[in-house]
């Protein structure tokens, strides 16, 4: 799941990347409205956290902006200010849920989860692929019915895998889905990825899901 998150507090930002990736998701992060816009309107994203005091644009009229292009991405606001008001404005501007900072991790967690499945492109209930399972509500992966336990970064891996059963996908599409726009593709950190995974899901299987494409990147397909 690909979050933009929209945070001019580095400290803050750097903290729900960091706290988010642990669960799972893959988040990018601006620091201003202009590049959030810009970000928002070039990428696909399950949900947006937009702050409202932001330099550039404040989150009020990226949401605007957002919406009046007919983005209807899901949209989490945070603020300091939770007035019935502010509220009411963010709500009518297009926003679906506010978050009043401070605020427990785990409540965001909960919210943009719930949020998620507003998306258009919500998960379905279950991905397969031969007798592979993946449950993106628990991020629980089983193959023939024997649980494989994974770290965010495997699952994140496996879902692009499995979202995108048959097509073949480079490095920088794995790249950019899996670890952000701003990650360094000079390093071998996919290719490492890739075997943890085959070594969970393939190792000992007579049927085997993930195979490279040489010189472009990799495919899964039951084969």
């Amino acid at each position: 799941m690909r979050v933009l998150v929209v945070e001019d507090e580095k400290k803050v930002a750097g903290f729900i990347k960091k706290g988010l990736e642990e669960e799972g998701f893959v988040v990018d992060v601006a620091f201003d409205g202009k590049e959030g816009l810009t970000l928002a309107l070039q990428r696909d994203y399950r949900v947006i956290v937009l702050d409202i005091n932001l330099p550039g644009f404040d989150g009020l009229s990226v949401l605007a902006k957002l919406r009046e292009k007919k983005v209807t991405i899901p949209v989490l606001l945070l603020t300091v200010r939770a007035t019935i008001e502010d509220k009411v404005l963010g709500l009518d501007l297009g926003a679906d849920d506010y978050l009043a900072k401070p605020f427990a991790f785990e409540e965001l967690v909960a919210r943009i989860r719930a949020l998620s499945r507003r998306s258009p492109e919500a998960e379905p209930a279950r991905l397969r692929i031969d007798d592979l399972e993946l449950d993106p509500i628990t991020r629980k992966a089983q193959r023939g019915g024997e649980q494989i336990e994974l770290t965010a970064r495997e699952y994140a891996l496996l879902a692009y895998f499995m979202r995108n059963q048959g097509r073949v996908l480079s490095r920088t599409m794995i790249a950019e889905h899996v670890w952000g726009y701003d990650f360094d593709t000079e390093t071998n950190v996919i290719d490492v990825y890739v075997n943890y995974l085959r070594k969970k899901i393939d190792s000992s299987r007579e049927v085997k899901l993930i195979h490279t494409v040489r010189s472009i990147g990799y495919v899964m397909r039951a084969e």
